[in-house]
């Protein structure tokens, strides 16, 4: 007898293929990623560098290495950052990989060409702030832009496949061990400044990426989800959707109403909430970036 043909979990289902970057999407991050890293580099050797400030990662230990060699600094930061080209390759992938590779070669020449232009400024807290925010700034470029300007993230990924701890606890770790260095090398003035320039430039970056009009996800979860939907629409002139869920606990079935705002509708939604069913639950978040969909404001009238 014979048997007809039987369609298994194993059968090939195609894939798209991996589109490269138009050209216009590729000239786009070419660019940003070269403003970044000269912006990066102009925090650097402008106003960080000249008042013996360290930044963190591989470019502090460069400054370091740098300062007690009197070779360029850009020399070192490319080099030291080889090796994470390769484990950013292995990773992330190709394209991560080659934007890095341009972001620190750019980053390294734009240090290079700056080291003998007269600073900005001498005074101690102002280059502190504004090397943080002009260095913060161009990191921040750069990686919304799909690069990297330092390997000590991607180093930080790897370990911490293998120690208990998080990759920012591992960043901090790093940076915490080059700022004690610079205590010793310069003055613990100067740490204490490098520290501070540091978390200027950290708060840039985190501005930088995910904009100052900042994004934020609720989730309620209520008895009253199509009024307090349909007011969040009407008020907030927000969209929403509804989606559907179980309690653990109970078992009941909930609905549970999604939706995008801005950080400063954050205290209207709250008042929506609170005003319309006072036991609802909420939960609001931050997030980085909103695409698609229909997070364009509609009209309140």
């Amino acid at each position: 007898m014979s048997q007809l043909p039987v369609e298994t979990a194993t059968t090939a289902v195609p894939v798209p293929f991996h589109k490269g970057l138009s050209k216009a999407r590729l000239a786009r991050r070419v660019f940003f990623i070269v403003i970044g890293a000269i912006l990066a580099g102009v925090g650097i050797e402008e106003f960080l560098v000249p008042n013996n400030i360290l930044d963190g990662g591989i470019t502090g230990v460069s400054i370091i290495l740098s300062h007690f060699t009197n070779l360029k600094l850009g020399l070192f930061i490319f080099i030291l950052n080889i090796p994470f080209f390769y484990i950013g390759y292995k990773q992330i992938g190709k394209t991560f990989a080659l934007s890095t590779l341009l972001g620190i070669a750019v980053f390294s020449i734009t240090t290079v060409l700056l080291h003998e232009v007269p600073v900005f400024t001498e005074d101690l807290l102002l280059a502190t702030v504004f090397g943080g925010v002009v260095l913060g700034a161009g990191v921040g470029i750069v990686i919304r832009y799909g690069g990297s300007l330092d390997g000590t993230e991607i180093l930080a990924i790897i370990v911490d496949k293998k120690l208990p701890f998080s990759v920012g606890e591992i960043i901090m770790f790093f940076n915490i061990f080059i700022f004690g260095t610079a205590g010793f090398v310069f003055s613990w003035n100067r740490a204490m400044y490098s520290f501070l320039a540091y978390f200027i430039a950290f708060k840039t970056i985190d501005i930088v990426i995910q904009g100052l009009d900042e994004s934020k996800s609720a989730w309620i979860i209520s008895e009253q989800h199509r009024i307090i939907g349909d007011a969040i629409l009407a008020r907030l002139g927000r969209g929403v959707t509804y989606l559907n869920g179980e309690g653990a606990y109970t078992g009941d079935d909930k609905k549970v109403i999604f939706c995008v705002i801005n950080r400063l509708e954050e205290a209207k939604l709250k008042a929506i909430v609170e005003e319309l069913d006072p036991n609802a639950f909420l939960a609001v978040a931050n997030i980085s970036e909103v695409r698609g969909g229909r997070f364009k404001k509609k009209a309140i009238h």
